[in-house]
């Protein structure tokens, strides 16, 4: 910042301050630099990792990474950045917490299957597992409350997620996490940027003979991919055209995991779509647009 004062105070070219989103590491500094009324561009990691990979630097370090942000903002077209409302802010927070308690919640029900249907299991174990489960979701519970009592208070924040919702196979917690892990797509541009951003692609390992199963990349946003693929499973049930596509890659390419993750990022597009259109789902224009 000292250098950057004089650097104003020179009144020569206008200074930003550049950096990646990367977790909640940033925020801090943003949040401070805008309220100083400060320039700051804040840039996808996957946008500056292909930037940087052009510059041909082999090495990787804190130093040389800087610099590679720095050229960046230099050579690229810079967008101002600001701030999620406050609502965004919190439904991230309680988005994710919603997903950890969710994700202790299903290994204590394993748990308790498992030590019910063990030789003679510990009543006093089972009790205290059977706690747990309560305890977990009743948590769950006034979580869920308390987005739905966030989203009621904006009004437009509402309006959007209800129409998101006109989907098939579209519920209120995955439209939530979605907006709250983009900022309400704050730094998405388009549909691409979406899917890059959430690396939902497939990672394909073979080498001469050998042939990997195909996964998911997982270089991305984990929240987000985890957002939208369970219920892209749900969705492949009660949503013609994503059943429709599932089929279609299922009998094309024979790998029903590839179809999934398909169906996910498809999803996810559809939900930016909605979000940005303001307009109710309409199956008909899907499928027009399948073609």
């Amino acid at each position: 910042m000292a250098w950057a004062g004089k650097q104003l105070t020179s009144k020569t070219d206008p200074v930003w301050f550049v950096m990646e989103a990367t977790g909640v590491y940033y925020e801090k500094l943003a949040y401070y630099l805008v309220a100083h009324a400060q320039r700051v561009a804040v840039v996808l990691p996957t946008k500056l990792k292909h930037y940087i990979k052009t510059l041909e630097v082999k090495s990787k370090t804190d130093a040389l990474d800087a610099r590679g942000i720095s050229q960046f903002g230099l050579e690229r077209p810079l967008a101002s950045w600001q701030p999620p409302s406050a609502q965004l802010i919190r439904l991230k927070e309680l988005s994710r917490e919603h997903e950890t308690i969710q994700r202790y919640a299903t290994v204590i029900k394993n748990r308790l299957h498992a030590k019910c249907h063990s030789q003679a299991p510990g009543e006093t174990t089972v009790e205290r597992l059977k706690a747990q489960l309560q305890l977990l979701r009743q948590q769950l519970k006034a979580i869920d409350h308390e987005m739905h009592a966030l989203v009621e208070s904006d009004a437009d924040l509402k309006a959007r997620i209800a129409n998101v919702t006109t989907a098939d196979g579209l519920g209120f917690m995955t439209v939530v996490k979605v907006v709250a892990e983009t900022g309400g797509f704050a730094l998405i541009r388009n549909r691409k940027q979406l899917t890059s951003y959430a690396d939902y692609d497939v990672a394909l390992r073979e080498s001469g003979k050998r042939k990997g199963q195909p996964a998911i990349s997982k270089r991305g946003n984990s929240h987000l991919r985890a957002a939208v693929f369970m219920p892209a499973l749900v969705a492949i049930r009660h949503n013609k055209h994503l059943k429709d596509v599932f089929l279609r890659l299922v009998r094309t390419r024979g790998n029903k995991m590839i179809a999934a993750i398909a169906v996910a990022r498809k999803l996810l597009c559809l939900i930016y779509a909605l979000w940005n259109s303001k307009l109710p789902y309409n199956l008909d224009y899907q499928a027009a647009h399948a073609r």
